[in-house]
């Protein structure tokens, strides 16, 4: 059964803005209310994901959601029509207008937890939408999501998201990790969570979003094979930190993991783990690099985004490290990456790629995809329009230019103009992937 690694990216949303909605996110937190631009966001995006398909890495994107989110308004209460609907929350509570306007769906890294068919034990890809209840603006996203995903992959198991309880809270592939000899063979599914209802340890600034009894849901639901599974916990002085998820701190690819010293409670305990259950599944050599605080601290970390790079395999075997720009302007962060290619392992190259809208609002390149492990039957049966190639590209540019506002601001999304041409935008987009009837508006 041959099997490879296809990265789904989603499309930076037309409201793509600053309203420092993710409490815990510092960067989100930092840039609340500076006026953004959509476009350049989104043709960032895009321009990280014709790297990637040039480099050799099969590339595919995701639609956006389609935001303000009138819908949810309705039913708190907003009534008439849209320009009524959009008057009357921006008077009434802005900050909720921000909310239902929020393009966060542009993180795909939270859109859903898949397990590739190697791991499952009925052999099926598994895919579960994130509930995303720690945070309202995304709590809104997953009936689209799980939408998208269903139109896209037709031939995967689809689960709903886990319940919308505290208990249960889920945010996705952004906490989790699969380590493998090759993406053909079985893995070793990583699951990270920040809270655990019989725990004592726990963060004292901010919340942990990713819960012990959701990962622990996830991989029976999936059907995971207990010897080939890992749950690990967070270091709360992670969290506190800004590290809000798992993938600000580590990051794997096939027999390579990067992460910091302090990204995991009982640390030493965790790798050993990792290590035993990987050698148990594959003979290639695990090759983990454990960062310390002397090279690298969190804070530089969080500022850096250095282990939300992106690790991917090439097609001659070598790994690229495809890291945000920030990294290749910070001395320890420029350092780390240094060491890392001077080790001798698949790790062999580094691209610095900007992402600067998207990390202003605190998301790096890991954080805008999803990755899919799918078989040559799998991909077979995935909806072939969304694979990214030159001709995909252009088209895709030409839509952002035409559609996307430079610049916008807070007093900008109660105007009925922004969200007609949200509308109209991503009607277009779905001709243009081949999904015509893949949102309730059409």
């Amino acid at each position: 059964m041959n099997a490879r690694e296809v990265n789904f990216d989603a499309l930076v949303g037309p409201t793509h803005n600053y309203a420092g909605l993710a409490y815990g996110n510092i960067a989100s937190q930092k840039n609340k209310d500076a006026p953004s631009n959509p476009r350049q966001a989104a043709l960032e995006g895009l321009a990280k994901m014709k790297f990637l398909a040039d480099l050799g890495v099969p590339q595919a994107v995701l639609p956006p959601q389609l935001r303000p989110d009138l819908a949810t308004l309705r039913t708190l209460g907003f009534t008439g029509c849209d320009a009524q609907v959009l008057d009357k929350t921006a008077k009434v509570d802005p900050t909720l207008l921000a909310a239902v306007s929020s393009s966060s769906a542009m993180w795909a890294a939270n859109a859903a937890t898949l397990s590739p068919s190697p791991d499952t034990a009925d052999h099926q890809l598994h895919i579960s939408p994130a509930n995303l209840i720690s945070q309202f603006h995304r709590s809104i996203e997953p009936q689209t999501t799980a939408a998208i995903l269903r139109a896209i992959f037709p031939a995967a198991l689809h689960h709903p998201p886990l319940p919308s309880q505290s208990r249960w809270s889920d945010e996705g592939a952004a906490n989790h990790t699969r380590l493998c000899q090759n993406h053909s063979s079985p893995g070793l599914e990583i699951f990270v969570y920040g809270r655990d209802e019989t725990a004592t340890a726990a963060p004292k600034i901010y919340p942990a979003r990713q819960t012990a009894d959701a990962s622990r849901a996830l991989a029976r639901r999936h059907q995971l094979n207990p010897d080939r599974t890992c749950f690990l916990q967070q270091n709360p002085a992670a969290i506190d930190a800004g590290v809000f998820h798992n993938d600000v701190a580590a990051v794997g690819n096939q027999n390579v993991f990067l992460c910091h010293a302090q990204a995991y409670l009982d640390q030493p305990r965790a790798l050993a783990e990792i290590r035993t259950k990987f050698a148990a599944l594959s003979p290639s050599p695990l090759h983990i690099f454990e960062i310390p605080d002397e090279e690298l601290t969190l804070t530089q970390a969080v500022e850096t985004y250095l282990f939300n790079s992106q690790i991917v395999t090439l097609p001659d075997g070598t790994m690229s490290l495809i890291a945000p720009a920030e990294c290749e302007h910070h001395a320890q962060a420029r350092a780390v990456i240094g060491r890392l290619l001077a080790a001798g392992t698949p790790l062999q190259s580094a691209h610095f790629l900007s992402v600067r809208q998207s990390m202003r609002n605190g998301g790096g390149p890991a954080c805008l995809r999803l990755r899919v492990v799918l078989t040559d039957a799998e991909l077979a049966a995935t909806h072939p329009g969304v694979f990214l190639n030159d001709a995909l590209y252009a088209r895709l540019v030409a839509w952002i230019n035409k559609h996307y506002r430079e610049e916008l601001r807070a007093a900008d999304l109660a105007d009925v103009k922004l969200f007609d041409e949200c509308r109209a935008a991503l009607d277009d987009l779905t001709g243009i992937i081949g999904l015509p009837r893949l949102y309730d508006f059409q």
